[in-house]
């Protein structure tokens, strides 16, 4: 029976000795965390120096799209017989378009040709929104 009591009272004495341990790691760990915001102080100063600001610059449109040409006769039975820049001529077709309701409702990228588009399109009934400009471009001189 005495065998059994000293087993008993080690085990007391080594829970008394880890319990001072954890005070110093917790101490060790507070004293470290100052550190690291000095350094994040530091390299904030140090960022706005590298950037530069460019002012910024205003596009100028290119002055081939906006000579005014001439439109053909099937062109003009959409857009009007007056010299009108490209531009335009595109904005007017694509009014038509809506209005007309010429554009495909499945694939919304497809124009379905009227009597008038017929004529600008090459007898092509759909013509993507893509090949309308390639179409159009032959009719403008």
């Amino acid at each position: 029976m005495v065998a059994k009591k000293k087993p008993t009272t080690k085990k007391k004495a080594a829970t008394k000795k880890a319990a001072p341990k954890k005070t110093v790691k917790k101490a060790v760990t507070k004293k470290a965390a100052p550190k690291k915001t000095v350094k994040k102080a530091v390299t904030k100063k140090a960022a706005p120096k590298k950037t530069v600001k460019k002012a910024p610059s205003k596009r100028k449109p290119n002055e081939a799209f906006m000579k005014p040409l001439m439109p053909s006769e099937a062109l003009a039975a959409i857009v009007g017989n007056s010299p009108i820049p490209r531009t335009e001529v595109v904005k007017k077709l694509w009014a038509y378009i809506k209005k007309h309701s010429l554009q495909d409702q499945k694939n919304r990228k497809n124009i379905n040709a009227d009597d008038k588009l017929l004529e600008v399109f090459d007898g092509k009934k759909t013509v993507s929104m893509f090949e309308m400009t390639k179409y159009v471009s032959k009719h403008l001189k």
